[in-house]
């Protein structure tokens, strides 16, 4: 896990795996990985979905218009 700062995470949107919500340009997140994961299994996650992933059920509820990634 590495924390990503707001000025590092411009110019690029990611999508958070805990609440299926984009991650704006600029907003400081979580980048994590598996131990043994290369560059392609990186995850974005807010740093409140992070905290909160023990509690969440494994499947996300998405609001009806919500795009799918």
């Amino acid at each position: 896990m590495r924390p990503v700062s707001g000025a590092s995470a411009a110019g690029k949107r990611y999508r958070c795996p805990g609440c299926d919500q984009e991650i704006p340009s600029g907003l400081p997140h979580l980048v994590t990985w598996p131990e043994f994961g290369g560059i392609e299994d990186r995850r974005h996650w807010h740093k409140a979905c992070w905290n909160a992933r023990d509690r969440r059920t494994t499947r996300v509820q998405r609001s009806r218009n919500a795009p799918r990634y």
